[in-house]
């Protein structure tokens, strides 16, 4: 036995390679020659080899399941369009189509569905219920659309109103003077003046306050006159002539009618008589209460009957000059009621009325001239004030429409009525004053009818378009025949050929014309290249 088999035999273990779990396999690639491979990704702290291999399972799981909701999704959408298109195929089944035409000519008509050979768009069927109108009696011009395409383009209705119309006018204005209530004071008598009472422009007086004094000579001798023709009177009362008694009476009534005339009060003919002397100087009292707007009156000045000592305006009344504009002027009448604010003072207003209109407007602002009176109490209103009136201008009741509801085109305006079935009429109408929003309808309308508020220029495009397919065929025109068999001339009602419009040229509408062919282009800089060997 050699020592070899004496001793014990060693176990001979080969190396274990760790052990490869999916999670590392998956990171693990090939790499081109001359370049290391990448390690292998080590599992992160505290995950263990099992929780590492649940991973790409629950991701195909994830994908599986996306692939079958895209797949359910992709198969309910198919059989929603199959549906769709039945239905659609069923509804076109029942539908009798007239011809067809042209979206971009709708005056082109064919018998056969293509395409336009000028634009190249499909033709589009016109069918025999879109052209009821002429069986169901309605006036030329009425279309029908369907509630689908009415909420599409966005159809609103009102209705036509009979109801009470007012509005107001707003103007601006100036305050002034109201001139009936001014008062000038000339003396009438010739003399000087002793004593001044109102001494400054634009102090207040009240009726019968005395202005001024003034010394007369003839007033002086009038005075005279007076006492001896009182005292013959008395002294010959008791005699037995009468034309005498009858002289002296008459005389005594010419002096004192003289100095009445002179504006010498009852009181101081009285103090006259009863004491027997003349006084020296005539006093002059206010006429009116108001202001004192002019003052021409100083002591020792020498006046005549000409001479204007005093004007006092009365201010509890004043006038406001409104200016209307021209497109208004026709509105205002007189007694018509106003209402005047002032743009600093908000929550106060004044009432007056209209009691002059000027019969000529302003060359230079083209406004016409409006007076309204109203009362100043307090005199818080102050001449050359600027002022905002508001003229209420009632025109009772009318039938109205609201503005959006109207077409207007210059020459005539429209409004739509709606009929049931989806009809819409196109008709005119005869309208009056705006007011607020609305238009007062004067003639083709009637109160209760039912009109298109909102998408009148849709409905109107499609009402024109409608009528120019239905009857403005073009002469020798068949777009579905390609020219071989083109029908005859399309004749109008009218039994004249219908012609073109001169603006546009149609000339490769021709029958037998050829279409347009397009330009072949040019592909050769797409080639592709050789790769570079």
């Amino acid at each position: 036995m050699s020592v070899t088999d004496n001793q014990p035999e060693e176990k001979q273990t080969k190396p274990v390679s760790p052990e490869v779990t999916p999670v590392q396999e998956e990171f693990r690639f090939e790499t081109e020659a001359g370049k290391p491979s990448i390690e292998p990704e080590k599992p992160r702290d505290g995950e263990t080899v099992r929780q590492a291999k649940k991973r790409p399972v629950l991701r195909w799981v994830v994908v599986l399941l996306i692939i079958g909701l895209a797949g359910a999704g992709y198969a309910y959408r198919t059989r929603l369009l199959r549906l769709i298109s039945k239905d659609t195929t069923a509804q076109t089944a029942e539908k009798k189509v007239q011809y067809w035409v042209d979206p971009m000519h709708p005056a082109y008509k064919s018998n056969k569905p293509g395409k336009a050979p000028d634009c190249g768009m499909d033709l589009v069927p016109v069918y025999a219920e879109e052209n009821t109108a002429v069986k169901t009696n309605l006036p030329e011009g009425t279309i029908q659309i369907s509630p689908e395409k009415q909420q599409l383009i966005g159809v609103q209705y009102g209705t036509a109103e009979f109801k009470a119309i007012s509005r107001t006018l707003r103007a601006v204005g100036r305050l002034t003077w109201d001139e009936t209530k001014i008062a000038r004071i000339h003396p009438r008598i010739e003399g000087w003046i002793e004593q001044v009472f109102v001494d400054f422009i634009g102090k207040q007086v009240s009726k019968g306050q005395p202005l001024i004094s003034i010394y007369s000579p003839e007033l002086w001798q009038t005075q005279q006159e007076y006492l001896l023709a009182l005292k013959g009177r008395d002294e010959l009362a008791d005699s037995p002539f009468r034309e005498a008694v009858a002289g002296s009476v008459s005389l005594l009534a010419a002096a004192r009618k003289r100095l009445e005339l002179w504006d010498i009060e009852m009181a101081q003919l009285e103090h006259l008589e009863h004491t027997g002397k003349p006084f020296k100087a005539l006093t002059l009292y206010a006429p009116s209460a108001g202001f004192v707007l002019t003052r021409n009156a100083f002591p020792k000045q020498r006046v005549t009957p000409e001479t204007e000592l005093y004007a006092i305006a009365d201010l509890s009344t004043i006038w406001v000059m409104a200016d209307i504009y021209e497109y208004e002027a026709a509105e205002i009448k007189l007694g018509q009621p106003a209402t005047v604010t002032l743009s600093y003072a908000p929550g106060r207003s004044y009432r007056g009325k209209v009691t002059y209109i000027n019969p000529q407007f302003d060359n230079a602002t083209r406004t016409l001239k409006v007076r309204v009176e109203l009362a100043n109490p307090g005199f818080a209103l102050k001449p050359d004030m600027f002022v905002n009136v508001e003229l209420g201008i009632g025109y009772g009741k009318q039938v109205v429409v609201p503005q959006e509801a109207v077409m207007d085109s210059g020459a005539e305006q429209l409004v739509f009525v709606a009929h049931e079935g989806g009809y819409f009429e196109p008709r005119k109408v005869q309208l009056g004053a705006k007011v607020n929003h609305e238009f007062i309808v004067l003639g083709g309308l009637k109160a209760g009818e039912r009109i298109v508020t909102s998408a009148n220029f849709l409905i109107d495009s499609e009402s024109k378009l409608k009528s120019a397919a239905g009857g403005m065929g073009m002469p020798g025109m068949s777009h579905g025949d390609g020219g071989s068999k083109a029908p005859a001339t399309n004749v109008p009602a009218t039994g004249k050929p219908a012609l073109p419009p001169k603006s546009e040229d149609h000339s490769q509408h021709q029958p037998g014309a050829a279409a347009p062919q397009p330009k072949p282009e040019d592909h050769s800089q797409h080639q592709l290249k050789k790769p570079q060997e």
